[in-house]
């Protein structure tokens, strides 16, 4: 089972989509997809589907759209052994891939991929070349992580509060990513290919049409970096704090700044002890 939650919700068993059309069992199986492996308690799922006063029959009309998930799976693995080389029934059955267990539901996770795994895997493993001093292996993995979204998670469903909450972490999972790869990227002195390559990544709307004309007018990093910064912490913040680690052997030393004219040096610079950073404190005009 291939599971896609980074954008319109798609499951697909084998070659053949399994999600309905029907805003309710496909809410069902969102909530599945998201909590994949897991079981999602029944009282969850209604909830979500109905938060603010669930009818009568909230408990029957459940099952019914588990049931049309497993019959629409059914189908799946029926087409999926047609087309096989093999002869004899198929090994799983669509009460295997969508488990009824006491309390709740499971979609077995088992054989199964998910870009939202995918995100939390290239991340991670980002963060930690990041955390390890290697900018260009964690740039270039959060980069695959971000390559993964196709727009907003569960973009074409109205979710639940349960629901609503996964689609909440998501975002700021993805948004994570984001200013770390930028922040990369600006360390390695490449915004101008970070400008480049904004357009076509999923973020934050202002940031992406606005950042990357942004970075084509700076001259070095930190300029670069206060525009990324000024993007990001718009004009609630009455100052800008830019850090960045100091170069190491091999890497371009980082440039004297050269600020926005909107923006006067408070504070020129101030070197840490502390994990060999740089800071640099610019306050509005």
């Amino acid at each position: 089972m291939d599971i896609k939650v980074l954008g319109a919700l798609v499951v697909m068993e084998g070659a053949m989509p399994i999600a309905p059309a029907a805003a309710e069992p496909r809410q069902v199986l969102a909530l599945l997809a998201v909590f994949a492996g897991r079981v999602v308690p029944s009282g969850l799922l209604v909830e979500d589907l109905w938060p603010d006063r669930p009818p009568h029959q909230a408990k029957a009309m459940l099952q019914s759209y588990v049931g049309e998930l497993r019959e629409r799976t059914a189908t799946a693995l029926r087409s999926r052994e047609r087309r096989a080389s093999e002869r004899g029934r198929c090994e799983r059955q669509a009460a295997d891939i969508l488990a009824d267990l006491p309390g709740g539901y499971q979609l077995r996770g088992d054989g199964a991929t998910s870009d939202a795994w995918e995100f939390e895997r290239a991340a991670g493993a980002g963060y930690r070349a990041l955390a390890a001093g290697d900018l260009l292996t964690g740039a270039r993995r959060l980069r695959e992580a971000l390559g993964l979204w196709r727009g907003e998670p569960f973009a074409d469903i109205a979710p639940g509060p349960h629901l609503a909450a996964q689609i909440d972490r998501l975002r700021q999972s993805r948004d994570r990513a984001f200013g770390r790869w930028v922040e990369a990227e600006l360390r390695l002195g490449r915004y101008r290919e970070l400008a480049a390559d904004l357009p076509c990544v999923q973020v934050p709307g202002r940031v992406r049409d606005q950042l990357p004309a942004a970075l084509e007018r700076c001259t070095d990093q930190w300029e670069a970096l206060a525009a990324y910064q000024r993007l990001t912490q718009p004009s609630s913040a009455s100052r800008f704090v830019l850090t960045a680690r100091a170069p190491g052997p091999g890497m371009r030393p980082l440039g004297r700044a050269v600020p926005d004219p909107r923006v006067r040096p408070a504070v020129v610079a101030r070197y840490g002890t502390v994990g060999k950073s740089r800071s640099v404190a610019l306050s509005r005009s």
